[in-house]
């Protein structure tokens, strides 16, 4: 497909989408890289081969998935003009993007009980890397609930209809990589020691 072709909005469409694209490959490696450097240090003497996820993050895991299907939802909602439906999705999509935040901090609450700290004479290598990677997860869980309230913004302002839908499109592909961020990141986690 020649890229230079098309009306000028089927080229901002791609364009777009192809910018969305290069920020999540851009997010993609830094996780990778973040990844490989805990992967590579789990060969420490110091790290620690027992420790126990908080119970708060098996249950951010359920909430993002669930956020995910709720927006995804909201998306084919608004792709047949149904508009309460998408109303309700995105608001559901809203409330479960804060309780995933939310059971993040719980879960750093269950760790520091645990005894385990970020810095200081009770951190190891280990805990740290929990922290470094869930937080830097959750900054980009935060901008995409900034991406979700412009989305809702938008939708209430009626700027999404049939065949009108890039803007909620792009909140939705972004979404969906956040969650797949998450779900690799658990699995690491859990089964990397």
């Amino acid at each position: 497909m020649d890229l230079t072709q098309g009306t000028v909005k089927e080229k901002n469409e791609r364009a777009k989408k192809m910018m969305l694209w290069f920020g999540m490959i851009s997010i993609a490696m830094t996780f990778a890289g973040l990844t490989s450097a805990y992967i590579v240090s789990k060969e420490r003497p110091d790290w620690l081969k027992d420790f126990e996820l908080p119970s708060a993050f098996y249950i951010s895991t359920i909430v993002i998935l669930a956020s995910s299907v709720t927006f995804h939802l909201a998306k084919n909602a608004i792709q047949k003009d149904d508009r309460k439906q998408t109303t309700l999705m995105l608001l559901l999509t809203l409330i479960l993007g804060a309780v995933f935040v939310v059971c993040q901090f719980i879960g750093f609450g269950q760790i520091i009980e645990a005894g385990y700290y970020f810095t200081g004479s009770q951190s190891n290598i280990t805990m740290t890397f929990v922290y470094i990677l869930t937080v830097v997860h959750i900054a980009h869980v935060v901008a995409g609930i900034v991406v979700l309230l412009v989305v809702i913004y938008n939708h209430f302002k009626q700027r999404y209809k049939q065949g009108e839908t890039l803007g909620i499109e792009l909140g939705v592909m972004f979404w969906h990589f956040l969650d797949f961020l998450w779900l690799w990141l658990f699995v690491l986690l859990y089964f990397i020691r």
